[in-house]
């Protein structure tokens, strides 16, 4: 047996009894030096016990902002909707992505219309025909609800989908495909390939798709009507910094039916006093925090979004593209034990809609969605300065390819003059397919010579863009195929 000097015997009653002196300091005080809070005789103060309040209030505040922002961006399309002149389950709103609208990050390559569809009076049938037509429905949580067309489970053949009530005990018939949302309502989105490049003739598909109550009458009349080129905010970006973002999500909850898996959250709403049956009147206190809260947690989730620190952001080791999403690739943002709130938020603050099939990285997913905030030097993208981006060809899409370039601040297309913010295969860049290469231009002037490959930016902010493919092939997975960086232009 070991026995100790007895130098070291004596350092470790000193340091026993420094320890039991500097715990007996803590016990009589009732703090240590690393925290702001003082308990007296093992009791809050009245200054402790508000700071505390205080710091938990706008923690789970920040935390439930986070968490319930899909569902006050997805509110906001609905209102949008309702705005342009969308009937619930009676209309269809075309629009085309243009800088003209607010939408996070659409695309410019298919049109696409959006329905709002409320299943309070009972279960809506969707009826497709065949044809290229890819569907998806959200619900109010913006919880994915089905796939229909080409991604669904009619594989583009058509068919009936019938989107069932939350809590139905109805019989559901024969025949149908079926989905059940969270929420009472859905916002309902359809999207087509035109034909051969032909928008006229992809928005007559369109108007072939059918919607109305399972058990309404034999004839119920559907309008469509287009947005054109008129200005309309489908987004949440006016409400998402101040009070009125708590005013629409307690909107939201009280209209809605709880969802029993958000009940731990429904928990640090009603803290903040937001509760289902209950009317929303935060004091000047809580109205303070709110709005701080807001702030934080959005600019938090931008930098979750623009400034990923996550090593699986990358598409490939020698590019700076990244994954517009992050894994996992299922689409409800769902790991094996966890939901990965990294990835679900750095989807939600740039763009709209969860569904498996926007989220695959196989040759059998729909499209492909790479971003684009940083040149090949590391740095952002700046308005004020021109880049080239070199695009070899052929890119693996099956089906077409373009370039989006969207303001970080709206998360929207960029607005200039111009009134231009996409470089797409099937339109701009259609006559240069066969050459081994494409150089786009990006920037405040359109070099000579490249105008009709060039989009212009703003001096003075910075910009970020969308690179899609449809109908990816596996060049565009195993490294064969990759685009080049942004380069700076002198």
């Amino acid at each position: 047996m070991q026995t100790r000097t007895p130098r070291l015997t004596t350092l470790l009653i000193v340091g026993l009894l420094t320890g039991c002196q500097q715990q007996q300091k803590v016990s009589e005080q009732g703090t240590t030096p690393t925290t702001e809070y003082v308990f007296e005789r093992g009791f809050p103060t009245s200054d402790t016990a508000q700071k505390a309040y205080d710091a938990a209030d706008l923690n789970r505040a920040i935390e439930a902002y986070k968490f319930f922002y899909p569902s006050v961006s997805i509110l906001a399309t609905w209102k949008g909707n309702e705005a342009a002149g969308v009937v619930t389950n009676k209309s269809f709103l075309i629009l085309q992505g243009s800088p003209h609208q607010l939408v996070f990050t659409p695309n410019s390559d298919t049109p696409y219309a959006g329905a709002n569809i409320d299943l309070s009076s009972g279960p809506m049938v969707v009826e497709l025909p065949p044809g290229p037509l890819m569907c998806v429905a959200n619900d109010l949580n913006q919880r994915y609800v089905m796939d229909m067309g080409i991604p669904g489970p009619d594989a583009g053949k058509g068919g009936k989908h019938l989107l069932i009530p939350p809590g139905y005990k109805g019989k559901i018939p024969a025949g149908y495909f079926t989905g059940t949302p969270t929420t009472n309502r859905v916002l309902f989105m359809v999207r087509v390939i035109p034909p051969g490049g032909n928008v006229q003739a992809g928005i007559d598909m369109l108007k072939t798709v059918k919607i109305h109550p399972l058990n309404g009458p034999a004839v119920w009349p559907v309008t469509w009507s287009e947005i054109g080129d008129r200005s309309q905010d489908f987004t949440p970006v006016r409400w998402e910094r101040n009070l009125d973002y708590w005013k629409q999500l307690a909107e939201l909850i009280n209209q809605e039916p709880a969802y029993e898996a958000y009940r731990m959250n429904y928990g640090q709403l009603a803290s903040l006093g937001i509760e289902k049956g209950k009317p929303f009147n935060p004091d000047a206190r809580m109205q303070g925090i709110l709005v701080k809260a807001a702030q934080i947690a959005n600019d938090q989730m931008r930098v979750q979004s623009f400034a990923d620190r996550r090593p699986d952001r990358v598409a490939w080791p020698d590019r700076k593209w990244e994954w517009a999403s992050l894994r996992p690739e299922n689409g409800t943002f769902d790991l094996p034990t966890a939901k990965d709130l990294e990835a679900r938020d750095k989807w939600f603050y740039q763009a709209q809609i969860e569904s498996p099939a926007m989220f695959r990285r196989t040759p059998a997913a729909g499209s492909l969605y790479w971003l684009g905030t940083r040149d090949g030097s590391g740095a952002f993208l700046d308005g004020g300065k021109t880049y080239k981006l070199t695009v070899p060809q052929p890119v693996p899409a099956k089906l077409f390819w373009s370039v989006t370039v969207y303001d970080p601040d709206s998360r929207s297309e960029i607005v200039t003059d111009t009134y231009k913010a996409a470089l797409r295969s099937l339109y701009e860049l259609k006559d240069t397919s066969s050459a081994p290469s494409v150089e786009l231009y990006f920037g405040p002037t359109a070099p000579a010579g490249h105008e009709a490959q060039w989009i212009k930016t703003i001096p003075g902010k910075g910009w970020f863009t969308y690179f899609r493919v449809y109908g990816p092939e596996q060049a565009a997975f195993d490294g064969s195929w990759k685009p080049g960086d942004f380069e700076e232009v002198k």
